[in-house]
């Protein structure tokens, strides 16, 4: 791809990540599609945007109805082409013991993060493979190479991009897709709030103390954390690249937590995150409830009655 003006569809950008990143790339000279679910949010986008090629879509990445219906949107805007850059950004987490989390939360975090990402991802490459020319950006975390302890759910999300962005990098660049990876270190955003929103109703069971203390250092964390637009700039240089790289660190120094993990033993980077996580057997002295999963939905029919019968 040339580093000529683009078409680039966000996902996710009502807050965060997505709307810096929109803002950003308006800025630069790009036909930015800005598309989430809250459309009062993404309308206040397009008013600050007043005067930059910034249009915006609804779309809930868990929705087919509403990927369909952006896709037709976006077809409109862009003269039946559909986007040069696909970013899929849309995504969130819920920080909790991985035992203790049930079906239903993680389900619902693999909606979004994963599901969501192929769902859209589809809707939006045939277009691409028409022209045989596009690029698929997907905002993964340094969490999709490390494990932090109670991100356990959300991490494996990530992982997941992580791999499905491997193979769709392989499997597309016979026809002219780049797929790149943006790997955030901490970034100061909403998701932290949302993410540990989980964790007041857990206070009172055998991680409390961790999570108090977790909750320190979190707010301390915080004070050394990017802003946003760290990560916007990175996502530009995907866009703009003749070739991009597969993957993009920001800021730079994650690198620096990333080649530790690489080197240090197994051993030694356990006792790390447990002491991170403020993990031992001093300070949790409580048994884990574990979550156990719902018992499936019997079909009703003739044969499951004479079962029950029996």
């Amino acid at each position: 791809m040339s580093s000529k003006s683009k078409s680039v569809l966000i996902t996710g950008a009502t807050s965060g990540i997505g709307r810096t990143t929109a803002l950003h790339l308006a800025k630069l000279g790009h036909h930015v599609i800005a598309s989430g679910r809250k459309m009062g949010e993404l309308e206040a986008l397009k008013k600050e945007a007043a005067g930059l090629k910034l249009d915006i879509v609804g779309l809930d990445v868990t929705s087919s109805v509403s990927i369909e219906a952006a896709v037709a949107a976006v077809a409109k805007l862009t003269g039946g082409n559909g986007p040069d850059v696909l970013v899929n950004n849309a995504g969130f987490g819920v920080l909790g013991p991985t035992a203790e989390i049930s079906d239903a939360e993680m389900r619902r975090q693999y909606e979004t993060n994963v599901f969501g990402l192929m769902s859209v991802t589809r809707a939006f490459l045939p277009k691409m493979l028409e022209r045989r020319a596009g690029r698929v950006i997907n905002v993964s975390s340094v969490g999709g190479r490390i494990t932090l302890p109670f991100f356990g759910v959300y991490n494996s999300t990530k992982y997941a991009v992580e791999s499905l962005s491997d193979a769709l990098r392989y499997e597309l660049k016979p026809f002219g897709i780049d797929v790149a990876l943006i790997e955030p270190g901490v970034i100061r955003t909403n998701f932290e709030s949302t993410a540990v929103g989980n964790l007041g109703a857990m206070r009172d069971g055998a991680y409390g103390a961790a999570f108090a203390k977790y909750e320190e250092m979190s707010k301390m964390a915080d004070r050394f954390a990017s802003n946003p637009i760290v990560i916007a700039k990175a996502i530009s240089r995907a866009v703009k690249a003749r070739r991009a790289s597969a993957r993009y660190v920001a800021p730079r120094s994650t690198n620096f937590v990333l080649w530790f993990a690489s080197i240090a033993p197994t051993f030694v980077w356990d006792w790390a995150m447990r002491k991170v996580g403020y993990l031992n057997s001093k300070t949790l002295t409580k048994t884990p409830v574990v979550s156990t999963p719902a018992a499936p939905q019997a079909k009703s029919n003739g044969n499951d009655l004479r079962a029950a019968a029996n």
